[in-house]
């Protein structure tokens, strides 16, 4: 049975809060509480793919430290680049 689209996408708020490190769990924690309740059936999937990346990969496109990978770049990707964590 396949889940429901409000079971997952509170599955990915929390997996997005609980990263393992806490500079990812508040940047992207803060992200998905804004963005995935909105979010279609195709951007969660984009996103999921992107929770995929390792903590350290991820924290280093997203302060801009490192150039992100072209497989790692898609329209919910450029939107987790432009949030602003406060």
């Amino acid at each position: 049975m396949s889940e429901n689209i409000e079971n997952r996408r509170k599955r990915l708020i929390f997996r997005s809060g609980h990263r393992g490190t806490k500079e990812m769990d508040l940047i992207m924690g803060s992200f998905a509480a804004q963005y995935v309740p909105g979010f279609s059936e195709g951007d969660l999937a984009l996103y999921e793919d992107i929770l995929q990346f390792p903590d350290p990969d991820l924290y280093n496109w997203i302060t801009g430290k490192e150039d992100a990978p072209a497989n790692a770049i898609n329209d919910v990707f450029e939107k987790l680049l432009a949030h602003k964590f406060v």
